[in-house]
């Protein structure tokens, strides 16, 4: 096999929602590289095999029961050697931080790690990555032999673009010993009851320094209760402590792509952009008509957001009353 590989990203019967974006962007990379595309997933097949794929290779083994940097790398480097794909791309999520740079070096390779999109020229993938928190794009072109190693951030596809099909299961059973694994998994961690998953909101209201004060954060939340939303915010709302940390978005927070974004008082700092742009639909409201919000926005409202807001809030209610 010379084509792409998606290694996918489960926990037990969920999948990790950033698996079905890579997906995407792998079938995409193959056909502009006039390539086949298949996944390889820890576990059972699931919903792959009603994706358009060459293959699914499922790989079991009772050492990959529970999560490890050496077991995953060791199952994963036998079935690429036995495949031999030409790329192989992952959800850019801290599992894969884990493990992936440690399986291309097995390779002799690095791990372009966190690209926003890809171009090819002459049949060759160039990825494109993100500096300095977005504020310049750089262009990665992958050299040495294959296969290439990738991993790609939340929202730089979208996963309602994956071409659904038939694809044929592949059981792959790697030969595992005990004594490669060298860690000894505890209890996954988990966050305290009250942190918010902003990455699995389908409409999220978000809120920034338009607001002026902290008084003025249940103008925004009211909105945020009408749409059944999530309510997030910008980095200084979080620093200045008018919301938890837990709802801020941008690099240095979550990297969200819901349904539908509304961004209140945002001017659109490209530190907030990075981590919003995958939204499928950006609504924007400001009274600015220059701030760069707009420049990404599907729709805008210039305007008084201590006007626009309640009246949004009135229309929504009526709407479902």
């Amino acid at each position: 096999m010379s084509g792409v590989l998606v290694v996918m990203q489960r926990s037990g019967a969920d999948w990790h929602r950033m698996s079905w974006e890579t997906l995407a962007a792998g079938q995409q990379l193959a056909a502009q590289t006039g390539q086949t595309v298949s996944a390889a997933v820890v576990g059972d097949a699931g919903e792959l095999v009603s994706k358009k794929l060459d293959r699914v290779y499922t790989v079991d083994h009772p050492l990959l029961s529970i999560y490890t940097a050496d077991g995953f790398t060791a199952a994963l480097e036998q079935l690429i050697r036995k495949i031999s794909p030409s790329i192989v791309l992952f959800p850019h999520t801290y599992q894969v931080r884990d493990f992936a740079p440690k399986l291309a070096t097995r390779f002799n390779q690095v791990l372009v790690s966190d690209a926003v999109g890809f171009r090819v020229e002459s049949g060759a993938p160039i990825f494109v990555r993100q500096l300095f928190q977005g504020k310049l794009n750089a262009d990665v072109k992958p050299g040495g032999a294959e296969p290439h190693f990738a991993s790609i951030q939340a929202g730089a596809f979208r996963a309602d673009q994956l071409e659904a099909g038939a694809s044929q299961v592949e059981q792959f059973a790697p030969g595992l010993t005990a004594d490669i694994i060298r860690a000894k998994p505890q209890e996954p961690f988990r966050e305290s009851a009250r942190a918010v998953d902003l990455t699995s909101a389908d409409i999220i209201v978000s809120v920034g320094r338009g607001i002026k004060e902290k008084d003025n954060i249940p103008i925004v939340e009211e909105l945020a209760k009408a749409l059944g939303a999530e309510l997030a915010a910008s980095r200084p709302i979080c620093d200045s402590g008018w919301l938890p940390m837990e709802r801020q978005v941008g690099s240095s927070g979550q990297t969200v792509s819901p349904k539908m974004y509304l961004a209140v008082g945002i001017s659109g700092a490209i530190q907030h952009l990075v981590g919003m742009k995958g939204a499928k639909t950006i609504v924007a409201i400001n009274k600015d008509a220059n701030a760069p919000i707009f420049e990404v926005a599907d729709y805008g409202i210039v305007g008084d957001l201590f006007e626009v807001v309640p009246a949004l809030v009135e229309a929504v209610k009526k709407a479902k009353s």
